[in-house]
This record gives C-alpha cells, sequence and structure tokens, in this order.
C-alpha cells in the first residue's frame, strides 16, 4: 500500500480540488504543469542552487547527547531552525516562486498564522522582485509582531484578517478571495499541506528535501538511512510531511504526529484534529477538521500561532485513519515545559510548534538503541514574548 497521493489528487479518502468555478482556471493550469515544471533540469538546477546558497541547505542532522541521555534513546534533531529565515517554510517558497515565473505570474499572495511562512513568501518575492501580499489572523499580528515588522522591511503588504477567530484559517479565507478576484496574473502560495490539489502534493515535494538529507546523514551517522522513529508537530503539516516523505512507505519506521491539544482535549480550546475532527471540506480538500453537529467549523485555540489550524491535511488525515501514523496531542504547558528543557539541556530555543513534538519524550519511552529523529522546525525567536510571558522570565 502506498501512502503517497494518487492520479486524482487523492490519499486514500482524503484530498481531491473542491474549488469556486472561478478558481478552477488558477488550480487546473497549476495541476496540469507542476510536474513537468518540477522535473525540468533547469528548474530543478535552479531550485538546489538556491536551496544551498541562499537557505543554507543542507540543514545538519543533530545527535542530541544530553537530551538523548535524559530519555534513554539516540535523539537526532534536523535542524530546519537553521535555514535562511529561521524555519523550513523557505524550502517551499522558493520552490513555489520559481513555480510562479514559469506560469508567468506577477504578484504572490500567501496567508500565515506563526508569520514564518509569511516571512519566507516576503522573502522570496524580495529575492526575485515580485509583489507581495501576505494575509494574517489580527490576534496572531499582535503575538507575532517581529515577524510581522520583518515581512514589512522585507516590502511585502500586510493584510490583517478581522473575521471570525482572526487566525489562520480566517487568512486562509481571505487570501482565496483575493484569489478568486485576482485570478490571472496572481500566484498563491500556499505553506502547507493543505488546500485542494495538487497544492498538498507539492508543497510535501518541495519539503521532501528534508527526509532526502536525512537518509543520507543518517548513514553517516549511524550506518543506515532510516530511523526507527520520525516525530514532528503538525497544524497543517508541512513540516511533518517533509521529514516523513521518504519514509512513508517503509512502514518500519514509525511516524508519529504531534498535535496542539491547547488547554486539553476536551476544554473547548484544543487544536487536536485527530481526536476532535471529523470529515469535511475545508480550503478546497477533503479532511479530517474539527465541526460542529451541523458542519460549522470549530474554533480552534493554541499557544502556538502555527498550530491553531482547525484541520489537517489529506496526507496527514490519511495516516492517522489508515493507523500508518500515531497521532499525539500535546497540551501548551507540556509543550512550553518541553521547549524550556531543550533551551537547558541543547542550548537551543525552539519555536513552541516545534516543542510539541518534543514534549512526547515525557509522554512515552524509547528503547535505548532506538534511532528517534526529531523535525526541529524553527527556531523560538518569533516566540520569545510567549516564552517571557508564560515562564514569567
Amino acid at each position: 500500500m502506498s501512502y503517497q497521493v494518487n492520479e486524482k489528487g487523492y490519499y486514500g479518502d482524503f484530498g481531491g480540488a473542491f474549488i469556486p468555478e472561478m478558481l478552477y482556471p488558477n488550480v487546473e493550469e497549476l495541476r496540469s504543469g507542476y510536474l513537468n515544471i518540477m522535473q525540468e533540469e533547469g528548474f530543478q538546477k535552479e531550485f538546489r542552487q538556491l536551496l544551498k546558497d541562499y537557505v543554507g541547505r543542507p540543514t545538519p542532522l543533530y545527535f542530541a547527547e544530553r537530551f538523548s541521555e535524559k530519555f534513554g534513546a539516540k535523539v537526532y534533531l534536523k535542524r530546519e531552525d537553521l535555514c535562511h529565515t529561521g524555519a523550513h517554510k523557505v524550502n517551499n517558497t522558493i520552490g513555489q516562486i520559481l513555480m510562479a515565473k514559469r506560469l508567468g505570474k506577477n504578484r504572490i499572495i500567501a496567508e500565515t498564522g506563526a508569520g514564518q511562512h509569511g516571512v519566507a513568501t516576503a522573502t522570496v518575492c524580495a529575492l526575485m522582485g515580485i509583489e507581495c501580499v501576505v494575509y494574517m489572523g489580527e490576534i496572531d499580528i499582535k503575538r507575532q509582531a517581529p515577524n510581522v515588522a520583518r515581512m514589512k522591511m522585507l516590502g511585502a503588504t500586510v493584510v490583517p484578517a478581522k473575521s471570525g477567530s482572526r487566525t489562520l484559517k480566517d487568512a486562509t479565507n481571505e487570501a482565496i478571495r483575493d484569489w478568486i478576484n485576482n485570478p490571472v496574473d496572481t500566484h498563491y502560495i500556499i505553506g502547507s499541506v493543505v488546500g485542494p490539489h495538487p497544492y498538498p502534493d507539492m508543497v510535501a515535494r518541495f519539503q521532501s528535501v528534508i527526509s532526502e538529507e536525512v537518509k543520507k546523514q543518517l548513514q553517516e551517522k549511524e550506518g543506515r538511512e532510516a530511523p526507527d522513529h520520525v516525530v514532528a508537530c503538525v497544524g497543517g503539516g508541512s513540516n511533518a510531511a517533509g521529514i516523513y516523505y521518504h519514509y512513508l512507505d517503509d512502514e518500519k519506521v514509525n511516524i508519529i504526529a504531534v498535535e496542539a491539544a491547547g488547554e486539553g482535549i476536551l476544554t473547548g480550546k484544543s487544536a487536536a484534529t485527530s481526536a476532535l475532527g471529523r470529515e469535511g471540506i475545508i480550503h478546497g480538500s477533503k479532511t479530517l477538521l474539527m465541526q460542529t453537529d451541523d458542519g460549522q467549523i470549530t474554533e480552534p485555540y493554541s499557544i502556538s500561532a502555527g498550530l491553531d489550524y482547525p484541520g489537517v491535511g489529506p496526507l496527514h488525515a490519511n495516516l492517522f485513519r489508515t493507523g500508518r501514523g500515531k497521532f499525539i496531542s500535546v497540551t501548551d504547558e507540556e509543550a512550553m515545559a518541553a521547549g524550556l528543557q531543550l533551551c537547558k539541556l541543547e542550548g537551543i530555543i525552539p519555536a513552541i510548534e516545534t516543542a510539541h513534538a518534543l514534549a512526547i519524550f515525557d509522554k512515552r519511552k524509547f528503547e535505548k538503541d532506538e534511532v528517534v529523529v526529531v523535525n526541529l522546525s524553527g527556531r523560538g525567536d518569533k516566540d520569545l514574548n510567549t516564552y517571557i510571558e508564560h515562564f514569567n522570565l
């Protein structure tokens, strides 16, 4: 059985393109061209060159010695926090800006929650001299002020989403509205493995450079390409898709996905889609999402701006449904404690999204000789205010 996307854009029961008629030409243009463009020699050469010289890849696979000692396993951290802009998001924005240029688009729109995707999009637009508009929830604008300032410095226009919960879901709604109104000249750079096909597959392919590198790096360090466990936090799920990608069909590798339980799964203030979600359609794809009995989307909550999305990408919905991925929910409190623990054991301040993934070591036991690779998807600079307030620093 394969866990990759099929030719119709589905992962098992999930995926597809459920879009308004106005968007059909845009999405169809992308769907019919994306694989051919990505496979062109010139595209790959430019993409790989920018990843190397501009993003700073390959990122290290770091053996976390003190952390490993504490938890009794061989824990490796894939250091996506060392990418230019501070997170994995730039792998995808580099790929998509090159795609947009080849499709003849001269205006870019994006949505962002934690701000890292917004920064990564503004960065590549500045690099290529292309107009950039970023939609961001009003609440996220307040709690991620440094990233908003970065986007503006990079020349982007930041537009607040003032409807609904004023977070990531609402920013995505606004971006889709913009795209419907500007179908000819605009490319929408979606930041996660969500949205209508081909976005989940395209974003996963651009992010798959992460697991491609892990295979080579583990071979050097452990004499094997595959870990026993691969761990990542999941909101929409692009960092997770990237580190799982080359292991999806290798069932000897355990896939662990960590979601934000917020104040607790049953408190009404959570973003644990696997525990609370049901099949539905959000932002153009069929997936698992949190909703009321009459199909209204439930407002998600997490202390982490990048994880409070009410759904999960269709790739991950399928991993959950089939049992291929083990989904674990982590509360705000557990994540913050895990983030601080990494600071003190390894001298690395992780993004709060990433801290969720690290919190599983307090929840489950690994064997002494097991190799566990955790995607350290972003650095904690953007979250310092939240850390300061939480711990009264």
